[in-house]
């Protein structure tokens, strides 16, 4: 069973229709979840269908970015295999610890990129089409500006090359930030003590809106994919009543265009307000 389990992974990779269906299954289960038990009360500019063809565009768009990625992703795992090159063959890491450093490495270079594109004001640029979601909802996860994309694609493809993590280790991590993703950017009530739990290893529903919140200091905080660890160890981890939060941003991009596709593809060409 092991076995059948890592060749699954190492070859999940080769069923891009497969690979859909986990993404496409994952958002409809968390769409009908915020729908029975939303966090927050949203007020779409038309419809909650509208919102999400506008977010499904970014979507798209990222997704074909990191197919086209995933051929230099499968190259540079092999040499690494090939080469013994990677902290997993280095520690001579027996098939367990290769998952754990592996997954922990590629979740590190999310939580790096991410931090990257905060404190880097041309970046941020970029970034900021994300954070300007005034309806955060499980299809905000996927709306990046293509530059973001490909500058998230780069670190993920550092992150390989430093950890030398298999094709099975990369999917692993990669089926859990698609999870992961529609998880923390549903807009569904947990009970706080549940949420509160999870947030001690996970990133939590609760603890990511912080992040999604218009003004500074939380807007630069709680930057992780998947697990919390990297915001708790290194200072990034922040609170907020979820009765306080209100999303989108206090400058730079007007609230009343957050569903203008073309003028979001434009602002990072653009100069900023604020």
């Amino acid at each position: 069973m092991w076995n059948d389990l890592l060749h699954y992974f190492q070859t999940l990779e080769q069923r891009p229709l497969e690979r859909m269906a986990m993404l496409v299954g994952g958002l409809l289960v968390f769409w009908i979840i915020e729908g029975a038990i939303p966090l927050l009360p949203l007020k779409y500019k038309k419809n909650k269908l509208r919102h999400a063809g506008v977010n499904f565009v970014f979507t798209v768009i990222h997704l074909i970015i990191h197919t086209g990625l995933a051929v230099i992703i499968v190259l540079l795992s092999d040499w690494c295999r090939d080469n013994g090159f990677g902290l997993v063959y280095w520690f001579s890491a027996g098939i367990l610890l290769t998952i754990i450093i592996g997954v922990l490495s590629l979740d590190f270079s999310s939580w790096l990129v991410h931090l990257v594109m905060h404190k880097v004001p041309l970046l941020w640029r970029f970034h900021l089409i994300h954070h300007s979601d005034t309806n955060v909802d499980v299809t905000t996860g996927l709306r990046h500006h293509p530059g973001d994309s490909l500058l998230r694609g780069i670190f993920f493809l550092i992150f390989i090359f430093i950890s030398g993590a298999p094709m099975y280790s990369v999917m692993i991590y990669q089926t859990l930030v698609i999870i992961a993703t529609a998880f923390t950017h549903a807009n569904i009530s947990l009970p706080k003590n549940l949420d509160k739990a999870l947030s001690f290893v996970l990133i939590s529903p609760n603890m990511h809106k912080v992040h999604h919140h218009w003004k500074q200091p939380y807007t630069d905080s709680n930057y992780g994919a998947v697990f919390s660890i990297w915001d708790r160890l290194l200072g990034t981890f922040m609170k907020l009543d979820t009765d306080k939060i209100h999303y989108g941003l206090d400058r730079y991009y007007p609230a009343e265009k957050d569903e203008d596709v073309i003028s979001l593809l434009k602002k990072p060409f653009q100069k900023l307000n604020g």
